[in-house]
């Protein structure tokens, strides 16, 4: 599930219009956050988005398929070049998710 941190930084580049997007490693791949909200998954240089109704209504090809063995499946986006749509569909997407659980004060 090794990722290489030049597409990482590259697909974060390319989600950019859609606000705030950071990104974490775990489980020797990459969470992706918009807003706070974990959106996507890049796993073996691949881009995974959770699978929201608006997301599905914009998808050029729905391809659902695990990340990582085990996981619950995802939408397979290919498109990592195509900033707009990116875009489009993330924005779309990230209204749809829920707002992440305030963290507890240690």
């Amino acid at each position: 599930m090794a990722c290489n941190s030049d597409f990482v930084t590259y697909v974060v580049d390319q989600c950019s219009g859609a606000g705030d997007i950071t990104f974490r490693k775990m489980f020797g791949g990459y969470c992706l956050y918009c807003c706070d909200k974990i959106f996507a998954l890049i796993c073996d240089d691949l881009l995974f988005l959770k699978p929201t109704e608006a997301g599905r209504k914009l998808l050029k090809t729905e391809d659902l398929r695990p990340p990582y063995p085990g996981a619950k499946p995802y939408f397979y986006i290919a498109e990592v070049d195509d900033r707009d749509y990116l875009t489009v569909l993330i924005k779309a997407s990230c209204r749809e998710l829920p707002e992440p659980k305030p963290k507890k004060k240690k």
